[in-house]
């Protein structure tokens, strides 16, 4: 660990008017001061992206783009957009590290492969789903014609055994004015 802004103690035959000194802090430096074995400075342009308890952030990234290629990069861009920046560097870093050849562009079109297979699956399902749905309506329009078509018949059968003795024949009808 190394110190910041260390100020020695006062001797003891100073005036005592001044209040003593801070103890020193100690603070922990960056991954990458870390890993590249230098004195963190406090203006250090790594350490708000490079935090002690990431080393590996660091080592990723050092091992495709080098660390003064970062330096340099980071210094480039204001300070706003230096961490999506080293984001993306690792995420990059990473990539290359596990397809030297292709990288990212090898990523991106695995998963656009990916999107295409499945934009596939989905439109064979909704032709799969409209020919359920076509198939179901003809089935039902089946069904109900075969059941207007076997009422008929009964309807017919009813109607003939329809029962007519509470309406009067003709011959026992008789005019009521003669």
């Amino acid at each position: 660990m190394e110190c910041k802004d260390y100020t020695p103690f006062s001797s003891p035959s100073s005036s005592s008017s001044l209040p003593p000194p801070p103890p020193p802090v100690v603070l922990s430096p960056c991954a990458a001061c870390k890993i590249l074995r230098r004195r963190c400075v406090e203006k250090c342009v790594l350490a708000p992206y490079f935090p002690p308890t990431e080393p590996y952030k660091f080592t990723i990234a050092h091992r495709v783009f080098g660390a003064s290629n970062i330096i340099k990069f980071l210094q480039e861009l204001p300070e706003s957009q230096r961490a999506d920046a080293v984001s993306s560097m690792v995420y990059e870093a990473n990539a290359r590290i596990r397809d030297p050849v292709y990288g990212c562009a090898g990523a991106i079109c695995h998963l656009q492969k990916q999107v295409s297979e499945l934009q596939a699956q989905l439109a064979k399902a909704q032709a799969e789903l409209v020919t359920s749905q076509c198939q179901q309506r003809n089935l039902i329009a089946l069904i109900c014609m075969e059941m207007t078509q076997s009422q008929e018949p009964i309807m017919q059968q009813q109607v003939q055994m329809m029962d007519t003795t509470c309406f009067l024949d003709d011959s026992t009808w008789e005019p009521l004015w003669t």
